[in-house]
């Protein structure tokens, strides 16, 4: 899946499209090669990117700090990396 890359160490590599100030967090598909990811938080001051982490800490259960994102800080095009979850546990949330 274009959305989901295991890395060599194991972890997983996701790209994203996060769309802020939506009405709820919310996995809504597929925009172009990336999980659509909507937030209720404002894109200003970073609110949006601890979003993202928290959602997917909570949503695969896995703790915060296993959630990096390595590129997209200022853009709605994130890639974010997940160490202890597994490919199974995504695909069930976006699908």
């Amino acid at each position: 899946m274009p959305y989901l890359q295991t890395q060599p160490d194991g972890s997983l590599l996701l790209s994203l499209y996060v769309q802020p100030k939506a009405g709820k967090n919310a996995i809504v598909g597929l925009h172009d090669d990336a999980i659509k990811l909507r937030l209720t938080a404002p894109p200003v001051d970073g609110k949006a990117n601890k979003a993202v982490i928290a959602f997917w800490a909570k949503s695969l259960k896995i703790p915060k700090s296993a959630v990096t994102i390595k590129s997209g800080l200022q853009s709605r095009m994130k890639k974010i990396l997940l160490n202890g979850a597994d490919e199974e546990q995504v695909r069930r949330l976006v699908e």
